[in-house]
């Protein structure tokens, strides 16, 4: 139901209103006091498009390799990806040679990265962006590089001089629980010391959870974000099984999230092969609606125009870096329809409702508007524009109206509800 006209707001509701503003601003737990990441993380990582291909003699476009990262740096900083905030390049396993150096520190691979990461680091810092690396809390790196394991403190040194801006800190190849949660903090504390500013993206919890539940306040305290559940993979089944485990342990997980520090859900893959236009639509829409760092995984120079303008939306990306900091969560399924909700600043709330069914075709769901944003969304009235898959003003609504969408199969409708 559609509204022309503007209602007066009774004092009673404007209490509620400003109540619930109080209550979402309050602080969650503490975070990693580095001063960053008090928005998600937002550039791009090579791994999941382009794996640990280091035969740059057979396949030289696509190797992990200097080459490589500096047209990535080139392009998110002509291609208007910098612009809407994709800033950290980030470097995946296999950049590492096989040893060591003499004096105990990580090199590059020197055929590969013949001029070495401090020289690829100033080459991305020109550009105006930051550079990522990748290391391992354990012996080997899960290509089976070398680990960090009993060189906590050197490699941070190293990394720092390098000019390192953030550091993925994975969990293969450690021989404890014990071990593995002592060298998450180790490194944590040691990159602190080096006095540059380095992200922490931790996978602490991701190896934690076989063993036992994770101490979410305290991988909070040692990291910037964090991994929990497997890679994901170019395909609908990996993208599904992410949001169904986020929303199965959300109680446990969403509270715990806020500026500084960050569930993960792992790498967008919008751009790649495996994903239908609408269940790239249902990867940006959700990402957003979870608070998850935007690490896209695809090829900058061969990206179709309609997945760009999609990673590049802004109105999508403000929802994602909202500064209210606060995670979404999903509200409710029925019928394969599920619906996820996310405050924003400013009193406004996101909401997008997914359509989880494979076959058929687009269905329609009817909600209450009076069910959204635990009932404060819209008191009395509220602003309603869709922003996916295309941005349309769907109007004013009341309090008391309904609202029908119309969504196809594994797709999702973005919703964002301002208040009037």
């Amino acid at each position: 139901m559609k509204l022309e006209g503007r209602v007066r707001l009774p004092g009673f509701l404007l209490a509620l209103r400003f109540l619930a503003l109080v209550l979402w601003s309050f602080p969650g737990a503490r975070a990693l006091d580095n001063g960053l990441a008090m928005t998600p993380t937002m550039g791009w990582l090579h791994w999941e498009r382009f794996m640990c291909n280091v035969d740059c003699q057979e396949e030289p476009d696509s190797c992990i390799s200097e080459k490589l990262f500096m047209q990535m740096a080139e392009l998110m900083e002509s291609d208007g990806w910098k612009d809407v905030g994709y800033e950290y390049l980030c470097i995946d396993d296999c950049w590492m040679a096989p040893k060591r150096d003499s004096e105990g520190r990580l090199q590059a691979d020197p055929k590969r990265f013949p001029r070495g990461i401090r020289h690829l680091a100033d080459y991305v810092h020109s550009k105006g962006l930051k550079l990522g690396i990748y290391a391992d809390v354990g012996n080997k790196t899960c290509a089976g590089f070398p680990g960090s394991f009993g060189h906590y403190d050197i490699d941070a040194k190293t990394f720092a001089d390098w000019g390192v801006d953030l550091l993925k800190f994975d969990g293969c190849y450690c021989d404890s629980v014990e071990h593995l949660e002592k060298g998450y903090k180790r490194m944590s504390l040691a990159l602190n010391r080096t006095g540059r500013s380095i992200v922490y993206s931790c996978e602490w919890p991701l190896y934690v959870w076989p063993f036992r539940k994770p101490n979410y306040t305290e991988i909070r305290q040692y990291c910037n974000h964090w991994r929990n559940f497997e890679d994901v993979y170019d395909s609908w089944q990996s993208v599904k099984s992410i949001l169904a485990w986020t929303s199965f342990n959300q109680k446990r997980i969403v509270d715990v999230a806020g500026p500084g520090g960050w569930n993960d859900p792992d790498m967008l893959v919008i751009g790649n092969f495996g994903l239908s236009w609408d269940q790239q639509v249902t990867q940006m829409a959700l990402w957003a609606i979870m608070a998850a760092p935007l690490l896209m995984s695809n090829d900058l120079r061969h990206i179709s125009p309609q997945a760009k303008a999609l990673l590049q939306d802004k109105d999508v990306i403000a929802i994602n870096q909202d500064p209210l900091g606060k995670q979404g969560y999903r509200l409710r399924k029925e019928d394969n329809i599920e619906v996820w909700e996310r405050p924003l600043s400013d009193l406004a709330w996101a909401v997008a409702m997914v359509n989880l069914q494979e076959m058929g075709g687009p269905r329609f769901h009817t909600i209450s508007i009076a069910s959204l944003g635990q009932g404060l969304a819209c008191i009395p009235d509220c602003m309603i524009t869709q922003l996916l898959p295309e941005k349309r003003k769907l109007g004013f609504y009341q309090w008391t109206s309904d609202l029908k969408t119309k969504i196809n199969p594994t797709g999702t409708v973005l919703l964002r509800l301002a208040a009037t």
